[in-house]
């Protein structure tokens, strides 16, 4: 107090208070996905310190995010398969009434091409090849390598040839002699079309591209097709080319397309160069298809190859003097 000399020291009470705060669970906390974002394909990944107790949702890159064939596209599939088919059936069965006839065996390959192509492009094969690196490539299998072996094997454009008009036919001519049916008919061009254009697509971002984009998609489906068609026309199709090489040179063709297809197959199965973002399971899983499934397609081609050659024959022919007759 003033004055007395005595100091008075006020002590504060003691204050306690405890904060009280919910136990940290011994691992971070999940918050849920969106719902838009559910399926079995999310998987959680941490973004954030675990102190923080924030996590998001991580999305593996879908094969083909836009889905498989819908219905109305299962139609307008069938329609388009349904119409080159049953003009084939109906001319083929005009030209059997005919003296020359026409072959059985080339109206069921035609036929069986067409199937495999629907195979192809309808469920299942679609719609698990737009969630499926493998259904991808069982899909390229049949589009790209069986269904054109099947389609010209079927010897359509003769077909065309022996129905259509005289006038038709010398149209059909002029453009068989054209140039650039000459430049279509180059074996180099047909293999840089159809296996370089696998090399393209799984060694470049053409495949996320094209994954992303359905146009780009169907686009590359229909290269493959055509890419397809041609090659196996200029190796071992029945009908006309202008300039065919010979046997042996188409043979040489065709190995080296054996070799591209194992080559990539081979770096797809070890995950070596090809940008293809997808789970290593399905990567390996569609190499060994394009592996095995290519070799048959390719074993095929080479036996319709083979049974056009007739070497002996020809060489009698050659041999043959001036005004001799055959035998």
């Amino acid at each position: 107090m003033p004055g007395t000399g005595v100091v008075t020291v006020t002590a504060a009470p003691p204050v306690a208070e405890m904060i009280i705060a919910p136990a940290r669970p011994p691992g971070p906390e999940l918050i849920a996905p969106p719902a838009h974002l559910a399926g079995p394909e999310i998987v959680a990944a941490p973004v954030a310190p675990p102190e923080t107790g924030v996590w998001a949702t991580s999305v593996p890159p879908a094969v083909h995010d836009h889905g498989g064939a819908g219905a109305a596209a299962t139609v307008v599939i069938l329609v388009a398969l349904a119409v080159p088919a049953a003009g084939y059936v109906v001319l083929a069965a005009r030209r059997r009434r005919e003296p020359r006839g026409w072959s059985h065996a080339r109206t069921a390959s035609f036929v069986t091409g067409i199937l495999l192509l629907a195979a192809a492009l309808l469920p299942p094969v679609a719609s698990l090849a737009a969630h499926d690196f493998r259904g991808h490539m069982l899909q390229h299998l049949l589009a790209g390598m069986l269904a054109p072996l099947g389609l010209v094997l079927g010897a359509p454009i003769t077909l065309a040839l022996r129905s259509a008009s005289p006038r038709g036919r010398r149209v059909a001519a002029a453009v068989l002699r054209g140039r650039a049916a000459h430049v279509l008919a180059n074996p180099w061009l047909a293999l840089a079309l159809s296996a370089g254009g696998l090399v393209v697509l799984y060694l470049t971002p053409l495949y996320r591209v094209a994954s992303a984009d359905p146009m780009a998609h169907h686009l590359v489906h229909a290269h493959f097709l055509l890419a397809g068609c041609l090659f196996t026309w200029v190796i071992a199709g029945p009908d006309p080319a202008p300039r065919r090489p010979s046997v042996p040179r188409r043979l040489v063709v065709l190995g080296v397309a054996v070799a591209v297809h194992a080559s990539l197959s081979q770096l797809m199965y070890a995950g070596l160069l090809v940008d293809v973002p997808v789970p290593g399971e399905q990567l390996r899983g569609a190499a060994t298809i394009m592996y095995y499934g290519g070799d048959v397609a390719e074993l095929l081609l080479a036996f319709a190859l083979v049974a056009t050659w007739r070497p002996a024959r020809r060489a009698r022919a050659l041999s043959r003097r001036p005004g001799e007759s055959p035998a």
